[in-house]
């Protein structure tokens, strides 16, 4: 499998500048979707649970259906971007948005909540392993990679949307009520749908798409894949949703189609998912490790803290949302930061030291701790977003092969997403039916033993230490060239 980079130059055939403004707005708008719905619902949470009757365990569910229809629909959307165009699956998962949007703000009941979630995980999947592809076929035309900058960009919107998601889902949430959060998705997505159908190129013709190492098409569908994934992941999700009373028999059937998953997968020409590369490609398969590990514990913060600012503190949704702004800004600017670095380790161990740091003040916090604190311990949480998200987005686009970056980029969310259905879990274990400070200490705890495994597993990375060191040669070569 080769890495995910073109060195050839060459001027483009049709005169279009490259990786311009109207091409990436589109995919911008896009990819803000999923990761702003995945955290602008904390902060109504509250409010949904008294207005239908249901308590923090039942509303622990909006987040997690989003998160599971997204765990399967990413890598399944990327894997169609690549067999039947980008463009097609990008503008296709925009429809679900509006859809999903239209029935979360009209619906009269908590289910038909749930069955808005399910629709806006999947459509909001569509996006980013779309845009990575679009990124891609760019790099073909023009025969140079796609510019750190471009993704840069790309990542700022995901990370900087998830960051301002419990501030801006707060001030919906206390002007428009809480179904202001369901449809603020109808205009954003109509946007996108607009900018993508009148500037993003349309799909090249199947026969000129790009061969995977095994000689068929790269993205070949794979239903059978498809299926057995989503079979094995649902019930080892369903089983993680309610540690409180865990379902232990799921294991078993989640056991066997994870088997018989690898059985096919190691069988099949051009497998859903690659295990034969992940098997080899150490970095890549480390990568998804790190960036699973590292949204676990940001979310028990995401959804846990928020939940116990409004419950135990007795904050509002705007002051909860205000509470979290520092960790909103601190996410934006290392973003911006993280996409200018040229080195993954430095940033990525930061970032893991600050988890720490941030979960060990948590330990420390109940109802009357000062709110300086509570705002340095968001803050501490907010750098790690911006630099590992844009770490990690690097490291795909480094270690994944080039023919399957759509497919690639999927499996990374679905880490993200496994991580954040832990997390979800871990709340409605600690919490029950009421955040307190017992529950918000027992997340710390396990916030703190995951920050220093993931301190350990990024320090000794020697693929990270390989390629910052590579780079670091790279560029005092070009200096002393000048």
């Amino acid at each position: 499998m080769r890495a995910a980079s073109v060195t050839r130059t060459r001027a483009p055939a049709d005169g279009r500048p490259g990786f311009g403004a109207r091409l990436t707005a589109p995919l911008l708008i896009g990819s803000l979707l999923n990761p702003l719905n995945t955290t602008m619902i904390s902060t109504g949470l509250v409010a949904i649970g008294h207005d239908f009757g249901v308590g923090a365990a039942d509303t622990a569910w909006l987040v997690s259906v989003l998160y599971l229809a997204s765990a399967v629909a990413q890598p399944v959307l990327g894997k169609l971007a690549d067999s039947i165009g980008p463009r097609r699956v990008f503008l296709g998962g925009l429809v679900v948005v509006v859809a999903s949007g239209l029935v979360g703000a009209l619906a009269p009941g908590f289910a038909l909540l749930l069955v808005s979630r399910l629709l806006l995980g999947i459509g909001t999947s569509a996006a980013y392993p779309a845009a990575m592809a679009v990124l891609r076929t760019e790099s073909a035309r023009l025969g140079r990679p796609t510019p750190r900058t471009v993704l840069g960009r790309l990542s700022f919107a995901a990370l900087g949307s998830a960051a301002v998601g419990p501030t801006l889902g707060g001030l919906l949430a206390a002007t428009a009520g809480w179904r202001g959060i369901f449809a603020v998705n109808v205009p954003v997505a109509l946007l996108a749908y607009g900018s993508a159908l009148r500037w993003i190129p349309k799909d090249a013709p199947r026969e000129e798409r790009p061969r995977g190492t095994s000689g068929g098409r790269a993205g070949t569908l794979d239903p059978l894949g498809i299926l057995l994934f989503t079979g094995a992941l649902s019930c080892l999700v369903v089983f993680l949703l309610d540690l409180r009373h865990p379902m232990w028999w799921l294991l078993a059937p989640a056991a066997l189609l994870a088997a018989v998953l690898t059985r096919w997968q190691l069988r099949h020409p051009n497998p859903f998912i690659d295990l034969r590369m992940l098997g080899t490609n150490h970095a890549l398969a480390r990568t998804y490790l790190r960036h699973g590990l590292s949204y676990l514990v940001v979310y028990c913060v995401m959804y846990g803290f928020t939940q116990w600012l409004e419950e135990e503190r007795g904050y509002s949704s705007l002051h909860t949302g205000l509470v979290m702004l520092p960790m909103s800004l601190a996410a934006l600017a290392c973003s911006l930061i993280g996409a200018r670095t040229k080195g993954i380790r430095a940033p990525l161990t930061v970032a893991a030291v600050l988890l720490a740091v941030g979960s060990a003040l948590l330990l420390g916090t109940t109802g009357s701790t000062p709110l300086a604190v509570l705002l340095l311990a968001g803050a501490c949480f907010g750098i790690p977003q911006g630099l590992m998200g844009t770490g990690n987005q690097a490291a795909v686009q480094q270690y994944a092969p080039a023919e399957a970056i759509g497919a690639a980029a999927g499996l990374q969310r679905t880490a993200q997403y496994l991580g954040a259905i832990t997390a979800s879990g871990l709340i409605g274990l600690a919490y029950g039916q009421r955040a307190d400070d017992g529950g918000l200490h027992l997340m710390a705890a396990v916030g703190v033993v995951l920050a220093l495994a993931l301190i350990v597993l990024t320090v000794t990375d020697r693929a990270l230490r390989n390629r910052d060191t590579a780079t670091e040669r790279h560029n005092s070569h070009d200096r002393d060239r000048s």
